[in-house]
């Protein structure tokens, strides 16, 4: 019996997450100048021209990557937001999703990470800078908002607060080995126990 249609749409898309996945990995580790769309190909056992039957290029295969993470990202912080806590309450539970994504999309984040100083600015990528905003403006509007009732000091630089929480997250992933004393959830303890707490003794 011949492939249905949809089984034929469904094995194509499952062949795209793969190369995605793959892709979003060696470029983690490799760098995107290192990697190659043959190293891509070869990984995922194709041949390279077999490839552009998914992806016309490397490059748009960097650009869902990244695309795909940011708009998860995003929507799943507007999430937590609209749950309507108090801003400590919704600050937590940014944080904790953060650590989350950094051991669950560690190859995303990686590359994120590690290429978006080269990547701004270029063509097609655009909308790495407008989804950063995005995110940065729910953030400094949960600080913000925690100043005027009470839950964060008023004398903080909530811009300046959030780049201190936002690298000393997400850099995480470039140390962090799943299995090797902390879990997600350890991991996010500590860290929230040191923003609530600071380092000093009582």
């Amino acid at each position: 019996m011949a492939p249905t249609v949809r089984g034929d749409r469904n094995e194509h898309s499952d062949r795209r997450d793969q190369i995605l996945t793959i892709a979003a990995h060696l470029i983690a580790k490799q760098g995107y100048s290192g990697t190659t769309v043959r190293d891509i190909a070869d990984e995922a056992g194709i041949l390279s021209g077999s490839l552009y039957h998914h992806f016309p290029s490397k490059e748009a295969i960097l650009q869902e990557i990244l695309r795909g993470f940011l708009e998860r990202l995003l929507e799943r912080f507007e999430g937590i937001v609209a749950e309507g806590r108090s801003p400590r309450e919704t600050v937590d539970s940014l944080v904790q999703h953060a650590f989350v994504i950094i051991t669950s999309q560690p190859d995303a984040v990686g590359l994120y990470q590690n290429e978006l100083s080269f990547l701004t600015g270029q063509a097609g990528f655009e909308f790495l800078g407008e989804k950063r905003e995005l995110i940065e403006a729910l953030w400094i509007d949960q600080l913000r908002e925690g100043q005027k009732v009470g839950d964060f000091r008023e004398s903080l630089d909530v811009a300046v607060a959030y780049r201190f929480l936002r690298d000393a997250m997400w850099s995480t992933v470039g140390w962090y080995r799943p299995g090797r004393g902390h879990s997600v959830e350890s991991l996010t303890a500590t860290f929230l126990d040191l923003l609530h707490h600071g380092l000093l003794a009582d």
